[in-house]
Order: C-alpha cells, then structure tokens, then sequence
C-alpha cells in the first residue's frame, strides 16, 4: 500500500468507502424486519405483519413508519410475481460511534423482493438445537435485527434431511424452532409455548390462535417441555412462508402420518392454501 489514504476504512485490506458503517443496523442490530410471502401478486398477512412492526417500534422506542407508504411500496415489488417472498426492514437510521441514538431518529425503511425458497413448502425432520434461546421478556415476540441465537443454532446441522432445529430457553423449555413456532397436539388438546421470555410470536401463530377462537376450540398456550414433544400424536411448525407443515421426525422420533390434524390445523391450512390465502379475511 503506497502513498495517502483516500478513504479511512479498509475491507480485507482494500480502501472502501464506509458511511455506511455507520448505519444503526450494522453497528448495533437496531432496528426491526419482517419477512412477508407474497402470492398472487399480494402480501400475505399484511395486517398481521404490520402491527407486529408496529409493536416492535414501540418496544424498541423508534418512530412508527408510514403504514400506508410501506403498503404501497410493497404491492409494487409484488406487481407480476405469483410467488415471492418480501422483506421488510425499519431501522434506526445512522448515527456516529456509541450505542446512545441521536436525538432526532430518522428511520430508514429497506424493502427488498427476493425468489420463493425451494424448500418453503413444509419440513420433514426436526432435531433439537444444543445452543438456547437467550431469555429478555422485554424483546420477546418481536423481530429485532439481532438473530445470533437463531444463527448459532442454524449452524449445528447441514445435512438436506433436517429442515428445522428446536430451541430451548435458558430453563430447558421448549420455545420455537430457529425460524418457527411450533404446535403440539396431544388427544383432543393443541399446545403452543408461551412467548413471553424468548422467541417470536409468528403471524400465522397468531392467525392458529385466532381460528381457534373463530371454531370455538381454544389453543392451549402454556410451558411446553422436551417430554410434552417427545410424547405427542402429531407435531406442527409455522412461519409466513411454510404456512403450517407437519412434522414428520423429532430426532429418532417418528410421528404416525395417519393420526388426522387436530381441527385447529386443519381449518388454518385450509385458509393458508386457498389460492388467495391467509389476507382474504384477516386485513
């Protein structure tokens, strides 16, 4: 390297330009995304994923977004795509070195349009994660940028059978896979975890929760334990991409494909594969 620096950042070892180091989101994680599949050119859930973002900006202390300016940039990226997937991220703005915020934040909003994951049509296998879900009840349901519990786990497993980990909190509990929630069905009852000191609580979570009450049939939402997985009849996972998938294999745990969905399941699937799902009735 010879002579002046132009610039005063280096990337493996090449002078680059870096204002945006300086971005809140890359120094810090501050700041919040959502993950929304669009099909038949509409994002699903809309509603949904909108007053969870809204919950988050209150948690967190940021400025709410323009709701109707994110709703109107989103149906562009979905324009002509029948399957997508959108990506949302609110984030603190910029500010110089210190965790401290400037005093007047001005949020950037990033929306990004991406394909539709191959394997988003449902897991077959699940394993247990050994790295726990770090416990803040202050943070717990909302999606902050800090996902390094989730990424730790990820990186346990490689093999194409395993679709998804289960994570414990820091007591052992069960809580959700690295990128769902999870529901058991043991009998006449459906069990979700309580998410009150670690996890996300899931869109389509929340739509079970909701179908539930519609048909009258209360999910039960309380501890899950190891034991509770390990002895259901039928085990289910969620996330806004998946809808909700059947799991096939906990460990070396294999559940009977012949027990029938508990009556829950079976109404949310319904409305997550109709061919204008989960949004028709739930704006």
């Amino acid at each position: 390297m010879h002579g002046l620096m132009q610039h005063d950042v280096l990337i493996d070892g090449a002078e680059a330009e870096g204002s945006w180091l300086k971005e809140r989101a890359f120094q810090f994680g501050d700041g919040l995304f959502e993950t929304v599949a669009i099909i038949d050119e509409t994002p699903c859930l809309w509603a949904a994923h909108m007053a969870r973002l809204g919950e988050g900006c209150r948690r967190l202390g940021l400025p709410l977004p323009d709701f109707g300016l994110l709703a109107k940039e989103g149906q562009l990226l979905c324009a002509g795509h029948r399957r997508a997937v959108l990506k949302i991220f609110w984030t603190a703005g910029q500010s110089e070195r210190g965790y401290r915020r400037p005093r007047n934040i001005h949020p950037e909003r990033i929306l990004r349009r991406s394909e539709w994951p191959e394997k988003a049509d449902g897991w077959c296998a699940l394993r247990q994660c050994t790295h726990r879900l770090s416990e803040n009840p202050a943070l717990a349901g909302i999606k902050h940028l800090n996902r390094l519990d989730q990424v730790v786990a990820r990186s346990e497993w490689d093999d194409a059978q395993t679709g998804e980990g289960l994570m414990l909190g820091q007591d052992g509990r069960v809580v959700s896979g690295t990128m769902s929630n999870i529901f058991v069905q043991r009998e006449q009852t459906l069990l979700t975890p309580a998410i009150d000191g670690a996890g996300i609580g899931g869109v389509v979570r929340a739509l079970v929760l909701q179908t539930g009450e519609n048909i009258a049939t209360p999910v039960l939402v309380d501890a899950v334990s190891l034991d509770d997985v390990c002895h259901a009849d039928a085990l289910f996972l969620s996330n806004s991409l998946i809808g909700v998938a059947r799991v096939s294999r906990f460990e070396s745990i294999e559940y009977d494909p012949g027990i029938s969905e508990h009556a829950v399941i079976a109404e949310t699937r319904r409305l997550c594969h109709q061919s204008k799902p989960w949004y028709a009735s739930h704006e």
